[in-house]
């Protein structure tokens, strides 16, 4: 499968994730509830990971990738812990486009670390995703 058709994937489950989320977080505590999507998560990726026979040794894992995915996972948690708070005070129809401003995030990071290129059309989106940011929480 094309990576489109994952990232479409990823845009409906975040949806869900909202939606879900803030019913979730209506009679608890933000921080147990994101801890409970974490355990949810590791329980799902070790399920996964065991049933596509994908498990390697520790000693084996590139120590530059290990790494990168230590400080993702932490962003991770930081961004899961600051969404859940945000849906438990404010409505999930304006904190879900606050929390994708990180697509304007994204590209500003991709090139100026990754040297992705900036093409007019790139800049274009992210000049629209930012306004349409503003135009739904204003």
């Amino acid at each position: 499968m094309d990576w489109q058709v994952f990232a479409l994937g990823s845009a409906f489950f975040a949806a869900l994730t909202a939606i879900f989320g803030k019913i979730g977080v209506s009679d608890l505590n933000s921080n147990l509830a994101t801890f409970i999507r974490t355990v949810v998560v590791l329980a799902a990726s070790a399920i996964l990971v065991s049933m596509r026979d994908e498990w390697i040794r520790p000693t084996q894992l590139p120590p530059k990738s290990l790494l990168f995915l230590v400080l993702s996972g932490l962003s991770t948690g930081l961004s899961w812990l600051c969404y859940y708070r945000a849906l438990q005070l404010g409505p999930a129809s304006r904190v879900a486009p606050i929390d994708k401003l990180s697509v304007v995030l994204v590209v500003i990071f991709a090139v100026m670390f990754l040297g992705e290129p900036l093409t007019w059309k790139v800049g274009l989106g992210v000049v629209l995703i930012a306004g349409g940011v503003l135009l739904m929480i204003l």
